[in-house]
This record gives structure tokens, C-alpha cells and sequence, in this order.
């Protein structure tokens, strides 16, 4: 039993190292990403892929599809990695 806690704690570590702090809801690169970004985002994840052409064809307002955007990637953070880091650049 130890030697799976060690290992369990050792996977949360690696984890924990490589996750990155998602910008802020009021971070510029939402409003960017709603606009403009949706095409410039490169993905390989198909939940990503869909929700960027939802967003893309959406008449809703740009602050309603940033907020949506912070919240989808909110939950998926930890496998939107490439995706996270991609957000500076926008």
C-alpha cells in the first residue's frame, strides 16, 4: 500500500509541475479569443474543436462567449495544456 501512495504522490507532483494558471476572466486574451482567436487557436482536442465553431457562428455578445470560454477552459485545464499556453499569443 505505501509504495502505491508514493507513486500516487509522485503523479500529483508531475502533474502539479506542469500545469499552468489560467489568465484571469477579465484578461484581454478572452475578449480575443471570442473574436478574432477562434481560428487562431491550434487544437487538437475535439470538445475545444466544437466549441470554437459554436462560438464562431454565435450572435451572442463577445462577453458572453469570453465568459463561456474562461469556463470551458476553467474545467478542462489540466488536459487543454498546448491550448493554455497558446492564450499569451493571441
Amino acid at each position: 500500500m505505501r509504495e502505491r501512495c508514493a507513486v500516487d504522490t509522485a503523479v500529483q507532483t508531475l502533474i502539479g509541475d506542469m500545469t499552468m494558471t489560467l489568465p484571469a476572466a477579465n484578461h484581454p486574451c478572452w475578449q480575443r479569443l471570442a473574436t478574432s482567436g477562434t481560428q487562431k487557436l491550434k487544437t487538437q482536442h475535439l470538445g475545444t474543436q466544437l466549441l470554437l465553431k459554436r462560438l464562431e457562428r454565435s450572435a451572442d455578445p463577445v462577453p458572453a462567449k469570453a465568459a463561456e470560454l474562461h469556463a470551458f477552459f476553467t474545467k478542462w485545464e489540466r488536459i487543454l495544456a498546448n491550448e493554455v499556453q497558446q492564450l499569451a499569443t493571441l
